[in-house]
């Protein structure tokens, strides 16, 4: 049975403007609580952050994704709990398509991804557990979106803060994403004074 729940902005256009240069590494020093532990990015360099729209399916069916990206905005990201399921791609070229008309910020994925060549050219920002050429199918028979879900090891609730870039992603509850989110560009501004204190500036590349 579907369970398809309204979509939660969480997000404020102010949070997304106060994380535009928020690390997710510098989020890591100040917690430890919703770190997506084992995603990884399918390219580098990448750059995620938006409102989450979440999405639970059962294993081989995976028609609920697509209920999420008819009710998903632009901006969102969408989030795929797989419940556990670590052979079976959700994910491809042509739900990357989709994703890119309605100009998502990028999709997570508690499990695998296919057509890795296309998306990578694509360039839309996915993260996964791994890939697969084995797929899901779409059979309509259940599935869940915008419901809370759990995502490597991470609670996460629609409408929390996605930030993520090449060293992995950070959910962020946007009721405590102000308070990390002022700490972690402090803590980035204190580090770029040091750098420049100690004479490290001249050795980036």
């Amino acid at each position: 049975m579907m369970r398809i729940e309204p979509r939660v902005q969480g997000v404020t256009p102010e949070l997304l403007e106060l994380y535009r240069e928020v690390s997710p590494s510098t989020i890591g020093h100040l917690t430890d609580f919703g770190f997506l532990k084992g995603l990884r990015p399918l390219f580098r360099p990448i750059r995620i952050l938006g409102n989450a729209v979440t999405v639970r399916i059962p294993h081989i069916d995976a028609a609920a994704i697509r209920h999420a990206l008819e009710l998903a905005e632009p901006g969102d990201v969408l989030v795929v709990d797989m419940s556990g399921d670590d052979q079976r791609a959700c994910w491809g070229e042509f739900r990357t398509y989709a994703a890119l008309r309605k100009k998502l910020a990028g999709a997570i994925v508690s499990g695998c991804v296919s057509d890795v060549r296309a998306l990578s050219a694509l360039g839309f920002p996915v993260y996964s557990t791994g890939v697969s050429a084995l797929t899901t199918r779409s059979l309509e028979l259940e599935g869940e979106v915008n419901v809370p879900i759990s995502v490597c090891g991470a609670s996460m609730n629609p409408g929390d803060l996605i930030v993520g870039d090449d060293d992995g992603v950070f959910a962020v509850d946007p009721r405590q994403a102000e308070r990390f989110g002022l700490a972690a560009l402090e803590k980035q501004r204190r580090e770029a004074k040091k750098r420049q204190e100690l004479g490290y500036g001249h050795l980036q590349v």
